[in-house]
């Protein structure tokens, strides 16, 4: 019998939990209201082909996941305008919640102490009713 190496690192399910003992997260209604209020900026980080085929959030910044930290750092070179606002609460959306969290603890750890996730994500948007722009469903 041929034993399986040990594998280093918590796993993925673990670093989950990591990762969401850190975060504030929000629920869909929380997150709609701090984006309306101007409080908060919703960001998807979801690829072309989720958002082609469920929708979009009007108004969120679309920063796909591998850009994420060099556009909101307010340091980096490559950041958009709203990074340099010392207030920014970036809310990041996925399209179920699992990636967002991860990406939100990656932002705090770049120096965005308000970073948090949509929990549930674009999914848990969507059937909270909220307006979604685009589904081609």
């Amino acid at each position: 019998m041929t034993r399986q190496p040990e594998q280093p690192g918590p796993g993925i399910d673990r670093l989950l939990d990591q990762v969401r003992d850190r975060l504030d997260r929000v629920d869909p209604v929380t997150a709609h209201h701090a984006q309306r209020d101007g409080q908060a900026i919703l960001v998807d980080i979801r690829p072309i082909a989720q958002r082609a085929e469920f929708g979009e959030i009007p108004d969120a910044y679309v920063i796909e996941r591998n850009v994420l930290e060099w556009r909101l750092d307010p340091r980096s070179a490559a950041r958009i305008a709203i990074a340099d606002d010392p207030r920014l609460w970036p809310i990041i959306v996925c399209q179920e919640g699992y990636a967002s969290s991860l990406a939100a603890a990656s932002l705090q750890g770049i120096g965005l102490p308000r970073a948090t996730d949509l929990a549930g994500g674009f999914a848990a948007w969507q059937a909270a009713g909220l307006p979604v722009v685009n589904p081609h469903r």
